[in-house]
C-alpha cells in the first residue's frame, strides 16, 4: 500500500490563476490574457496589418531607368536592390505605425512588370502582448516619363552648354580628354553630348553642373574659358528672368610630340631654353623639351594666352627614318637619354645615300636598325614668323620623335571604352573617317609607349572570345614576329581592369 506524500503549504506564495480559452479550451494564464483568449485565437481574431494595402503602383521612366520617389524626386535603383526595397516600403500607407522586422523580394518573372515583397511586422496589443504577422504586397510597374526626359524631346531643354574646341587638324587631345572624363565621371550630369566638327558640346540642365564641368576641364587640360548668356524669358510683373548660359572652352592648339617654335622673349623668360623645342606632355600646362640638351620648361596656361603661338609641325608631318648609328653622350634626365645619331629617311633607302646627323633625347631606347619618326627640317619651308627669326644654323637638323612600334593591332590585349555621344547631322566623308581612324591608332600607340600618359586612362581587358581569336592569329605569325622583339610594348595584365562588360558606354570596336 502506497502512501501519498503530504501536501505542503508555503505561506506567502502566490499561485497562478489558470483559465481555459473561451474558444478552443486551451489552458492559459488568466492574469496576463485579456478576454480569456489564447495567443492562437487572438491571431485569428486580430489583424494588425488590416490598414495596410496589399497592392500598390510604382512608376518608372523607361528612358533613364529611374523610379519615382513621391512626391517629385526620381532615384536610381537596380532590380531587387536595397534602394528599390526602401522605395517599396515607403509607398505603403500606415506601415510606419508598425515595427518592421524583415522585408524581402519574392521572385517574379522579369517581364511580368510585377514586384512582390514579403514583409514581417510586429505590433503591441493593449494588454502588453506582441503580435507578429507576415504578409505580401504586390506592386504593379507602370511607365511614366520623368521631367528630365520630357525636356529632351522639346525645345529649350538645356540651361547651360559647354563648347569644347581645339583648332588642330587631329583629334588626339579629345581622345585623351574623353578618357579622363570617363575615368572621373565628369559627364554624369550631362543630358546630351554632341560631337561637332572641331570639338564636342556638352549640354546640362542646370548651370552649376556646367560650371563644375568647366572646373574639371581646367584641372585636366590647358583651356581658356569664356562665358556668355542669352535671355530666354522675362516676367515684367515679378522681374523674373530666364537665361541660357554658354561656356566656350578653347584648348591650346599644342599637342604632345608637336614641334614648337617659341617667341624668343618667352624662351628666355622660362629658363633661356632653345626656341626650337618639342612638346613633351600636355597637362595643366605645356611641357617642352629641347632634344639637343634635354632642357625642359613649362608654359603656364595664363602665360600662353598672353603670348599665344602655334606649333610649327604636328605628328601628321612626321617622316620615318632608319637609325644607322647612335652614340650615347652619357647625359640623362628622367627617362630621356641624350645621344648623337646618324639617320636616313626610309624612303631614301636603296635610292640614294643621303644621311642626316642629329641629337636626340631617345638615346635610351634607340638602336641601330630601328625605325624612328622625326621632323625633316632640311629643305622644308615653314610659313611661320617665329621660325624665320631663328638662326640659319638651327634649321638643318632632323629632330626625331618617339619611336613607333610596328606591333600589329590585333595583338593588343586591352581596349578602352568610348563615350556615348550624338554625332553631327552631316555624316563624315570617307577621307574624314579614315583620318579619324588614323588619329585613334596614333592615340592607342601613345598609350602603349608612354606609361605616364596611360596613368590617367582606364584600360580594360580584351574580351575572352576576341582574345582567343587574336591568340590564334598571333600563332600564325609567330615566326615572323620573333625577330622583331616588339613585345616590350605589351601592357601588363595587372594594369588592366576586367569590368568592361558592365559599362553602358559605346564600346570601342577594334
Amino acid at each position: 500500500m502506497e502512501i501519498d506524500a503530504p501536501l505542503s503549504f508555503t505561506p506567502g506564495a502566490k499561485s497562478a490563476a489558470t483559465v481555459l480559452c473561451a474558444d478552443c479550451g486551451a489552458p492559459i494564464d488568466g492574469t496576463q490574457s485579456a478576454g480569456a483568449f489564447c495567443y492562437d485565437c487572438i491571431k485569428l481574431k486580430t489583424d494588425v496589418t488590416g490598414g495596410i494595402q496589399r497592392e500598390a503602383t510604382l512608376h518608372m521612366c523607361r528612358d533613364c531607368d529611374r523610379w519615382l520617389s513621391p512626391p517629385n524626386s526620381w532615384v536610381v535603383a537596380r532590380p531587387e536592390s536595397r534602394e528599390l526595397l526602401a522605395l517599396c516600403l515607403k509607398k505603403l500607407r500606415g506601415l510606419h505605425k508598425l515595427r518592421i522586422i524583415d522585408a524581402s523580394f519574392i521572385w517574379t518573372e522579369p517581364h511580368s512588370r510585377r514586384i512582390k515583397v514579403k514583409i514581417t511586422v510586429q505590433s503591441e496589443l493593449g494588454d502588453g502582448a506582441i503580435m507578429q504577422q507576415t504578409f505580401e504586397v504586390e506592386y504593379t510597374q507602370n511607365y511614366h516619363q520623368c521631367p528630365d526626359c520630357q525636356k529632351s524631346y522639346t525645345h529649350n531643354t538645356w540651361r547651360a552648354c559647354v563648347q569644347v574646341r581645339q583648332k588642330v587638324p587631329h583629334k588626339r587631345t579629345f581622345l585623351y580628354l574623353e578618357q579622363a572624363i570617363l575615368k572621373h565621371g565628369a559627364h554624369k550630369d550631362a543630358i546630351n553630348i554632341k560631337e561637332m566638327h572641331d570639338g564636342i558640346d556638352f549640354f546640362f540642365a542646370q548651370r552649376n553642373h556646367a560650371e563644375g564641368f568647366v572646373d574639371f576641364l581646367k584641372a585636366v587640360v590647358p583651356a581658356n574659358v569664356k562665358k556668355s548668356q542669352e535671355l530666354i524669358s522675362h516676367d515684367i510683373h515679378t522681374s523674373t528672368k530666364s537665361y541660357k548660359f554658354s561656356y566656350s572652352a578653347e584648348i591650346v592648339p599644342i599637342c604632345k610630340d608637336d614641334l614648337v617654335v617659341l617667341p624668343i622673349p618667352l624662351a628666355r623668360k622660362i629658363g633661356n631654353i632653345s626656341p626650337l623645342t618639342l612638346c613633351n606632355r600636355i597637362g595643366t600646362s605645356i611641357n617642352l623639351i629641347d632634344p639637343a640638351t634635354l632642357q625642359t620648361a613649362e608654359v603656364d596656361t595664363a602665360v600662353y594666352w598672353r603670348t599665344p603661338f602655334r606649333s610649327l609641325a604636328d605628328v601628321q608631318e612626321l617622316v620615318e627614318f632608319v637609325v644607322l648609328d647612335i652614340e650615347p653622350l652619357g647625359q640623362s634626365r628622367g627617362r630621356h637619354f641624350l645621344a648623337e645619331a646618324t639617320v636616313s629617311r626610309a624612303s631614301d633607302m636603296g635610292s640614294n645615300d643621303s644621311t642626316y646627323y642629329t641629337r636626340t633625347h631617345l638615346g635610351g631606347i634607340l638602336h641601330v636598325g630601328d625605325s624612328v619618326m622625326g621632323y625633316h627640317m632640311t629643305g622644308t619651308n615653314f610659313n611661320n614668323e617665329l621660325f624665320d627669326k631663328l638662326e640659319e644654323s638651327k634649321l638643318s637638323s632632323t629632330i626625331p620623335d618617339v619611336t613607333r612600334s610596328q606591333k600589329a593591332k590585333s595583338k593588343r590585349n586591352w581596349r578602352i571604352k568610348r563615350m556615348a555621344r550624338e554625332e553631327s547631322e552631316m555624316l563624315p566623308r570617307k577621307q574624314d573617317q579614315e583620318k579619324m581612324e588614323r588619329d585613334f591608332e596614333l592615340f592607342l600607340r601613345d598609350v602603349e609607349e608612354d606609361p605616364e600618359f596611360r596613368a590617367g586612362i582606364q584600360l580594360y581587358k580584351q574580351q575572352q572570345e576576341a582574345q582567343a581569336q587574336k591568340d590564334a592569329d598571333a600563332m600564325e605569325v609567330e615566326e615572323s614576329d620573333v625577330e622583331e622583339e616588339d613585345h616590350g610594348l605589351a601592357i601588363p595584365m595587372e594594369q588592366l581592369l576586367d569590368d568592361f562588360e558592365d559599362m553602358t558606354m559605346a564600346e570601342d570596336k577594334e
